[in-house]
């Protein structure tokens, strides 16, 4: 299709989809192919650019006195034919062209809009950057086309596969699709896009591929066959494919041989708008589809002139209007003459070239979803405002060398693609249109869903829009308005694993991608507080994994306290040995007079009680959370009571064993070393070596309080560290000697006159106390935080009872229920009998 100008621009549009090549050998002359299989929507395409061109040439604002003509050709989907259209465009028969002179044939193209695939732009506009000639692709998607190395006077209307994929993977981020398949087709716009999906899909960390697997070209059952399988054993519920329609009706053919439903279908803005597939039959399959479509436009006045198209009758040969009769035979299902054989035969029409466009039901007029026509307004616009902005320069001032400006006499395709590259207007519809670095537009794309209404019909409808914005990608979804073609009506799910709850971490599965991977429970101690987490952290040290391992909390702390059974238990025991010793003390200050007190040193017998009397009381400063003064008093007020009152024992014991020796001739010297004065002495120097002892242990190594995390995890326990273990062994081991040696001595004086028989209450004790302690220490190393403490404490309190019971008890049993033995004279008569 051609139009004479002053200024010719190109265009490659896809008018037929087949093509039949003739024989090409050198032989043979040379022959055109023959396109069949009209493409109405491509059709519609081209005459989109000689609608542009039309309302430029009628505007007087935008290249005044120059008028711009067009040369159109049909790729019919094929490379070969599609280049040799492109260089037939931009080829002259001098170096430069000048419109003043007279040239057979049609003007060479100073810029070309289009080629609608990837593969075919890479390939021209390889050769066409080497003599800068812009080409503005208003459908090659393909990101390999953003580089200026290879391709410096290449431009797009449409967005770049980079950006339509960032904007893929941010509608399965928003849905939480992370576990997705992918089909593409076997050529550049398809593997690009693979390759790209892939390396942003790791970027982003949104998600990984279960199955990656490339359409044939053509119809091949046995591969086809072997995708869909793929499709349906895998346990991705969404598929995303980036191809053409002619893939996916091969494609979908398969899927319905083998009843795959249940999959949520997301569509490259190549076959979003396929009305081919929107067939009652495919629908329970690909129904609710949701994709990328390039940015829907208007162009006023457009349907009007899509009316006046008319089939010239007179010039039926030209290719041009041979375009036209097609568009007119396959709308209105009729032939002109003359027809082919058998046509009138068959019942067929012949074409009048007198029907109304306006009687048919077509998609032709409908341009309520113009897409790809309103990218081709863009591109022709965004030639026209370059060439106005070329035009406009004052000279002397220009770019170019010299500061020389272009000319219409002399115009360089390399001039145009300067200003090109500067091109910023506004469409009617609103729309900003200028070029990256890179030759890109700015990116926007609208959200497609596809609707199965209850009559069966199919309606493609916007639910939202993906636009680059300073924060990157921006996705903006009206998900009320989103049909899903699900049972729940709902976004379905498709993840590999299932997300990794607060508590757990995620372990990746040996030999699959990361999505895939197992939830593992927190161990004790460690914590995850959000979902999806890599490693479980540790708790603070004073804090401790809860039950469900998402948060930390405050580990128990543990002491024997006062307000648990046990220290309940051994308070009691305790203050129920101090009152006892009192009594005891009350019975002997009120009894201080009768013999069975006053015999063998009743004062030794008061401190006795005394220390007995302290021991208990030094009991509950093992009872309560520990703090320094208690840790350091405890062991000091243990040990120096217990040597207190292993003291009075001990002297007890020597002054009956120096009694019985006076009592025999000749021993009566003896007793001069066990005055009351030498006992009182005694019993303090035995006394100020422990208490000696307990100073050098506090003043060099003090016991102090000591949070204790190795019995329990999960409980701090509080105790007191003893500081010195050599402090601790001399201070038990002092006590020790004394209750031995008393012990040894009290042993000795056991068949002593009954008179004397308190030796044997004495040996009784010892033993007692001995057995106690002796069973104290296995006890004590064996038992854990605060039940070495209880056990320190049962064996003060088991000790002090035994003395105080084996000790007094007898005497108070006789002052209390036999005074009538509390007598001298039954004491000594006891002693003359035996």
């Amino acid at each position: 299709m051609h139009k004479a100008g002053d200024v010719v621009l190109g265009g490659l549009f896809e008018i037929h989809f087949f093509s039949v090549f003739p024989d090409l050998s050198f032989t043979s002359e040379p022959q055109q192919p023959t396109c069949h299989s009209f493409d109405v929507l491509g059709f519609r395409q081209a005459q989109t650019m000689a609608f542009a061109i039309e309302e430029i040439n009628r505007n007087s604002n935008l290249l005044p006195n120059v008028t711009l003509g067009y040369s159109l050709y049909d790729n019919c989907v094929k490379l070969g034919i599609g280049f040799r259209a492109a260089l037939s465009l931009v080829s002259g028969r001098e170096e430069q062209f000048i419109l003043n002179d007279t040239c057979v044939g049609t003007s060479p193209a100073l810029g070309i809009v289009g080629d609608s695939s990837s593969t075919r732009s890479i390939a021209i506009s390889t050769v066409l950057g080497l003599y800068r000639v812009p080409m503005v692709s208003y459908f090659a998607t393909c990101s390999c086309l953003s580089d200026r190395q290879k391709f410096p006077s290449f431009f797009r209307t449409i967005p770049s596969d980079a950006f339509q994929v960032r904007a893929m993977i941010q509608i399965l981020r928003h849905f939480g699709w992370t576990w997705t398949g992918l089909l593409v087709s076997d050529d550049d716009y398809g593997l690009h896009a693979a390759h790209s999906f892939q390396s942003d899909l790791a970027l982003s960390g949104g998600g990984c591929l279960a199955y990656l697997e490339v359409l044939p070209w053509g119809n091949d059952p046995a591969e086809l066959r072997r995708i869909v399988d793929v499709m349906r054993k895998s346990t991705a519920r969404v598929v995303i494919v980036f191809a053409h329609e002619s893939h996916m009706i091969n494609l979908m053919e398969e899927v319905v041989r083998q009843n795959v439903t249940g999959l949520q279908w997301m569509a490259s803005e190549a076959w979003i708008s396929a009305t081919v597939l929107q067939t009652p039959q495919l629908m329970p399959y690909i129904g609710g589809t949701l994709g990328i479509a390039i940015r829907r436009g208007e162009i006023p006045g457009f349907r009007d002139f899509l009316l006046q198209i008319r089939p010239d009758l007179q010039h039926n040969n030209s290719y041009g209007n041979s375009m036209v009769n097609q568009f007119w035979e396959y709308t209105f299902q009729c032939r002109f003459a003359p027809p082919h054989a058998g046509w009138v035969e068959a019942g067929g029409e012949l074409c009048t070239g007198q029907e109304n466009l306006e009687t048919v039901v077509t998609e032709f007029l409908d341009i309520s979803n113009l897409r790809p026509e309103y990218n081709v307004y863009k591109a022709v616009y965004a030639l026209a405002y370059a060439l106005d902005d070329m035009l406009k320069c004052e000279p002397g001032r220009g770019p170019f060398s010299g500061n020389s400006c272009g000319t219409l006499q002399r115009l360089e395709p390399w001039q145009l693609v300067y200003y090109l590259e500067m091109v910023n207007y506004t469409t009617p519809f609103g729309d900003q249109v200028s070029f990256d670095e890179n030759g890109d537009a700015l990116p926007i794309y609208d959200v497609m869903n596809w609707l199965w209404l209850p009559d069966g019909r199919t309606k493609i409808h916007n639910v939202g829009e993906v636009k680059q914005s300073a924060k990157g990608e921006e996705l903006t979804l009206d998900e009320d308005k989103i049909f899903w073609n699900f049972e729940l009506k709902e976004p379905p799910r498709s993840v590999c694993s299932e997300s990794c709850p607060p508590g757990t971490r995620m372990a990746r599965k040996k030999g699959q991608p990361v999505c895939c991977f197992d939830c593992i429970p927190c161990s004790e101690g460690k914590i995850s507080n959000k979902t999806d987490s890599l490693e479980c952290t540790n708790c603070p040290e004073d804090f401790w994994s809860s039950p469900q391992h998402d948060h930390c909390v405050p580990k128990k702390i543990e002491f024997l306290s006062y307000q648990e059974p046990l220290g309940i238990c051994l308070t009691t025991i305790s203050l129920l040995g101090t009152f006892t010793c009192a009594v005891v003390l009350g019975i002997f200050i009120y009894s201080h007079s009768t013999p069975i007190v006053r015999a063998n040193n009743s004062e030794l017998s008061f401190q006795l009680l005394l220390s007995l009397k302290l021991c208990f009381l030094c009991s509950l400063l093992f009872i309560g959370r520990p703090r320094l003064w208690t840790c350091q008093l405890r062991h000091a007020a243990f040990g120096i009571s217990f040597v207190l009152c292993v003291s009075c024992i001990l002297v007890k014991t020597m002054v009956v064993l120096a009694v019985f020796k006076a009592s025999k001739p000749g021993g009566g010297a003896s007793l001069k070393w066990f005055g009351a004065v030498q006992q009182r002495g005694t019993v303090m120097v035995l006394t100020s070596i422990q208490a000696a002892i307990c100073t050098a242990w506090i003043v060099s190594a003090s016991p102090a309080p000591h949070k204790n995390t190795q019995y329990q995890n999960d409980k701090i326990v509080y105790e007191c560290a003893v500081g010195s273990t050599v402090g601790f062994a001399v201070l038990l081991g002092y006590i020790g000697l004394l209750a031995i040696l008393s012990f040894l001595l009290a042993f000795l004086a056991r068949n002593l006159p009954d008179g004397f028989n308190e030796a044997k209450f004495i040996t009784f004790s010892m033993l007692i106390f001995c057995a106690v302690w002796v069973a104290f220490v296995p006890a004590y190393i064996n038992s854990p935080g605060k039940y070495a403490d209880a056990v320190e404490v049962f064996a003060i309190l088991a000790s002090s009872f035994g003395v105080l019971l084996a000790l007094f008890g007898p005497k108070c049993y006789i002052i209390l229920l036999r005074p009538e033995r509390n007598t001298k004279k039954a004491i000594m008569g006891r002693d003359i009998q035996s």
